[in-house]
């Protein structure tokens, strides 16, 4: 006796159909999804650019406002430069005016000296050029400063470079 597992022909021309529509189905939501990805990548391409963009003008402006505090000394310069020639004394004096304001300009920035002369030897904001034995000041203590050092915001911009003292009795 031959059994025939075969479904009869009704039978497997609902279930194609249901198979074809379930196919077409998964088609259509697939398509979408590619659909939405590409949309979301396109969309993060763009944040990405426009990000770098705004970054950028942030850097210009800050750039230009720095500018901007930096501009009075130079005009200062000029016009000392430009003025018939004085006294040395009087020149001097034009200097430290244009220096006071220099200093001046950078501190609105937020950049401050390092104080470093009679200081304790910090290798965070000093950088030693040069040892000197002597017994006139404590061990690594600063004897004077060769070059300021500054710093922006409570961040190292330039270590000062100075001479420090060793102690030989130490």
């Amino acid at each position: 006796m031959d059994i025939d597992h075969e479904l009869p022909p009704a039978e497997n021309e609902q279930e194609g159909a249901a198979a074809s529509e379930e196919l077409e189905r998964l088609r259509q939501e697939r398509d979408a999804l590619l659909d939405r990805l590409a949309r979301l990548q396109a969309e993060f391409d763009n944040f990405r650019k426009r990000n770098v963009r705004e970054q950028q003008e942030f850097r210009d402006y800050a750039l230009a406002e720095a500018i901007k505090l930096l501009l009075p000394v130079v005009d200062s310069f000029d016009r000392a430069l430009s003025t018939p020639e004085r006294s040395s004394e009087e020149f001097h004096q034009g200097i430290e005016l244009i220096n006071r304001q220099l200093h001046d300009a950078l501190a609105k920035l937020g950049v401050q000296p390092i104080e470093a002369s009679g200081a304790a030897f910090d290798p965070n904001l000093h950088q030693a050029v040069q040892m000197v034995e002597t017994d006139e000041a404590e061990d690594h203590q600063v004897l004077d400063e060769l070059q300021r050092g500054y710093t922006l915001k409570n961040r190292l911009l330039r270590p000062a470079m100075v001479r420090v003292a060793t102690n030989p009795k130490k």
